[in-house]
C-alpha cells in the first residue's frame, strides 16, 4: 500500500452543508481507497488571490491506496467549489523513524566496537611512563 496527502483549498463561502457535500462527492471518487485521517484545518487567508478569493477553507487527508484513480485529479479540477488541490505520495512515516533508529544504532555500534591493538597500546603507555620518569630523575637532579 502506498500513501498518500492530499489537501484541497475550498472556497471560504460556502456554507458548513455545502462543505459537506463537496467532501462527500471527494470521498465517493476516493471509494477504493482507505483514508485514515480526514482533518478539517479551517479558514485561513491565502497568499495571493485565488480564483477572486483571499481566505480559503482548508481540508487534509491522509489516503492509503495501491494507485488513486486517473480520473480523480480531473475531477477535482472540475469542482468549482475547490480553489486549489495537492496530491502527493508519501512515505509512512513509520517506516522513516524506523530506518532512522536503525541507523543511529549502527552507528552508535560502529563507534563502541572499534578494533584496538593492545600490544602496541601497551608499548606507547611503557615508553610514555618511562619518559615521565626520566624528566622526574633529571628534576631531581637540577634541583640539588
Amino acid at each position: 500500500m502506498r500513501n498518500y496527502q492530499l489537501v484541497l483549498v475550498l472556497r471560504p463561502s460556502l456554507s458548513e452543508s455545502e462543505r459537506k457535500k463537496v467532501t462527500e462527492t471527494v470521498k465517493g471518487w476516493l471509494k477504493d481507497v482507505k483514508i485514515s485521517k480526514d482533518e478539517e484545518w479551517g479558514q485561513k487567508a491565502l497568499a495571493y488571490k485565488i480564483k477572486k478569493e483571499n481566505a480559503g477553507f482548508y481540508l487534509n487527508y491522509e489516503l492509503e491506496a495501491e494507485v488513486i484513480p486517473g480520473d480523480f485529479e480531473k475531477r477535482i479540477i472540475g469542482q468549482d467549489a475547490i480553489l486549489r488541490h495537492l496530491l502527493i505520495r508519501v512515505q509512512s512515516a513509520k517506516l522513516k523513524v524506523k530506518s532512522e533508529k536503525e541507523e543511529k544504532a549502527k552507528k552508535e555500534d560502529e563507534g563502541k566496537t572499534a578494533k584496538v591493538d593492545t600490544k602496541k597500546v601497551s608499548k606507547i603507555v611503557k615508553k610514555t611512563a618511562s619518559v615521565k620518569m626520566e624528566s622526574k630523575i633529571e628534576r631531581k637532579k637540577n634541583a640539588k
